[in-house]
């Protein structure tokens, strides 16, 4: 009969079951399987290293936190959809439809890269600089007197003049 030792669940016949378990092992790997498994505990054991180093630890652990905080605010959906939405996209992209994409942005830089867009935008950064200077030296006084005063000066009017012909012809250009 076999005998208990202290409750564990050993007995005198544990040991040739268990010697019989490794035969049994060793019998039925292959040289490639123990190759494998070599290859396998070998990189399971480099990352595990790995994990032990101060940087790595420290990269881990914030990668979880940062997954927790996307999990709980329901951003990881949202970033798994989009992934899944820009992996669609690009399956879906076809020769021809790449091609009148490049198209578009081969215009769209030749339009904005042109020189007179260049200089079209350096007018419009200086007179904006120009204008926030000459705002910030001149306070606005507040006022009804102020403003009556300020659009009897020719050149507030003429202002005013232009915004609006400029705001008719933008809208006018909207139109079908």
């Amino acid at each position: 009969m076999p005998t208990e030792i202290s409750g564990s669940g050993i007995n005198e016949n544990s040991g040739d079951e268990l010697r019989r378990l490794l035969l049994v092992l060793s019998d039925a790997l292959t040289d490639t399987m123990v190759e494998r498994l070599a290859t396998a505990t070998g990189a399971a054991l480099e990352v595990v290293d790995r994990l032990n180093e101060e940087d790595t630890r420290v990269a881990i652990h914030s990668i979880i936190d940062r997954l927790t905080e996307l999990h709980r605010i329901g951003a990881l959906d949202t970033l798994f959809e989009t992934v899944l939405l820009v992996h669609a996209m690009r399956s879906a992209a076809t020769d021809s439809i790449v091609d009148r994409l490049f198209g578009i942005v081969e215009q769209a830089l030749n339009t904005f890269g042109s020189e007179s867009m260049l200089q079209a935008a350096d007018d419009v950064l200086s007179a904006l600089d120009k204008a926030s200077t000459h705002d910030a030296a001149e306070p606005a006084k507040g006022g009804i007197m102020a403003m009556i005063a300020m659009l009897s000066k020719p050149e507030a009017q003429q202002t005013l003049q232009f915004l609006l012909k400029f705001g008719a012809e933008l809208n006018k250009s909207r139109r079908p």
